[in-house]
């Protein structure tokens, strides 16, 4: 998970740089091809058994969720600053309690909720409506990562029947999909030898940043791996005050901090309700 957030950062650092030349959905089709392109070498080497999947319906949502919340994310950071628009990002594992609550009936206790309801104000804190100080394309980040979380609750259902490459295989089939119909009314040719060559890092980059991430639900508890999204912050921090000389107000720290530490506090208590024993 770590590693797939270290390499996810440099995706969007790549993806935003590009947006100055090309349409979001451009890029967005690019960075989702790279697993179409790891798709190729998975069929060559498996063969199509790896196409076999328990789960059809849930695997075209995932693909889905995840040509959705690329698309969001890349168009809001065309206008928001990188380290901002993560930021943002982190209300996703509130939503992910808040949706466990909603749609799968899962048992969250008033500590839970406050810490939901402290992470939701701690994102106000960020992008500070009417202020003007982060552009209104930051509200597009929050659905972005509504998206995010909804792939991460059927990442952990496909994990108990079908393997990473399978779930790699339809997400990479079904974005790529997605994304190709409005694809031919925003096309431009990359005229430049370094668009071509972020577009394909990007693309490569992607495909393992989303491997490493299926693999880590896969091999544990996602309260257990998840904490580790955070780090994604550093790295986008970093890469933004490098390539682009960003860097998060002191308002946009605390916010950030906040979400954090609710956030961690939110999956630790829902690790301690997954050990409970069953009521007898």
């Amino acid at each position: 998970m770590a590693g797939g957030m270290f390499i996810f950062s440099a995706v969007d650092t790549q993806a935003k740089f590009l947006t100055d030349t090309l349409h979001p959905f451009q890029i967005v089709w690019f960075r989702q091809l790279g697993l179409v392109l790891g798709l190729v070498f998975m069929l060559s080497y498996h063969g199509a058994s790896i196409l076999r999947t328990a789960a059809p319906g849930l695997q075209v949502l995932r693909g889905a969720v995840a040509a959705g919340s690329a698309t969001l994310f890349i168009f809001a950071v065309s206008y928001v600053p990188l380290a901002d628009a993560v930021a943002v990002t982190f209300v996703a594992p509130f939503m992910v309690t808040l949706m466990g609550a909603l749609i799968l009936r899962e048992p969250v206790g008033m500590r839970r909720w406050t810490a939901v309801i402290i992470g939701f104000l701690a994102t106000l804190i960020i992008i500070r409506p009417g202020t003007g100080a982060i552009h209104p394309a930051a509200f597009l980040v929050i659905l972005a990562a509504a998206l995010f979380a909804v792939r991460q609750i059927v990442s952990r259902a496909l994990a108990g029947s079908d393997n990473t490459m399978t779930t790699v295989a339809y997400t990479a089939l079904v974005s790529v999909a997605l994304l190709s119909v409005p694809l031919p009314f925003v096309w431009q040719w990359p005229t430049e030898g370094w668009q071509i060559a972020l577009l394909i890092s990007m693309a490569l980059m992607a495909a393992l940043a989303e491997t490493l991430v299926i693999k880590a639900l896969e091999l544990a508890q996602a309260v257990v791996v998840a904490p580790l999204h955070y780090t994604i912050l550093i790295w986008s921090t970093f890469y933004g005050w490098l390539i682009f000389g960003d860097l998060p107000d002191l308002w946009t720290w605390v916010g950030a901090a906040i979400i954090t530490a609710t956030g961690i506090y939110t999956l630790n208590r829902e690790r301690l309700a997954a050990r409970k024993p069953p009521q007898t």
